[in-house]
């Protein structure tokens, strides 16, 4: 792939600005070097699209906006509604998906070999953010969903793919971002 066209297919429609950032380069190539296995380039530009419409287009780790404020997911509570004393942390958004939840973190801290239960604010990490998204999304960690339900040799959904993480939730926009995306990845 030509990263200079690559870079200009995608600053104007997803960034707007004569130069994407330095920050944002930086995000875009640790998911560029994280996806490199991915044999189905709609899956690259799909996890791409989603660290994007998360992150708000910085391309870096991030916590969620408020802190869970509002969210059952922001309070000492499990999925099931029941608290939880230990360990002394709030598990809301963090990463460039914006992993929640008490028990997303523990599976995934089991998943990749981290304490992610102690120490939730390893999701902010760039390589554990990547690892994060990649291992999720290609194994419907998330939602029960994975890349391969809506990519595949018989189906390609852009809109539908949005499940994998979190429902339907602006998936209009979602699947116009990794369409530029794959557009840059394939056509360049």
């Amino acid at each position: 792939m030509n990263r200079k066209l690559f870079y200009e297919a995608i600053r104007k429609p997803l960034f707007g600005i004569k130069k994407v950032k330095q920050t944002q380069v930086d995000g875009i190539e640790a998911l560029l070097n994280a996806t490199d296995h991915l044999t189905d380039p709609r899956h690259r530009a799909y996890i791409l699209a989603t660290a994007y419409h998360e992150t708000a287009k910085i391309m870096q780790p991030v916590e969620e906006y408020g802190k869970g404020k509002g969210f059952d997911y922001g309070r000492m509570v499990k999925r099931n509604r029941k608290p939880y004393a230990f360990p002394d942390k709030l598990f809301y958004g963090r990463g460039l998906v914006q992993l929640t939840w008490y028990e997303n973190y523990e599976y995934m801290g089991r998943i990749l070999g981290l304490d992610l239960l102690n120490h939730p604010e390893l999701a902010l990490q760039m390589d554990i953010s990547c690892r994060i998204i990649v291992t999720g999304m290609t194994r419907g960690m998330f939602t029960g969903v994975k890349l391969d339900t809506y990519f595949n040799d018989d189906r390609e959904d852009w809109e539908q793919a949005r499940k994998i993480v979190n429902g339907t939730d602006c998936a209009e926009k979602v699947a116009g971002y990794a369409r530029i995306f794959h557009r840059a990845l394939t056509e360049l």
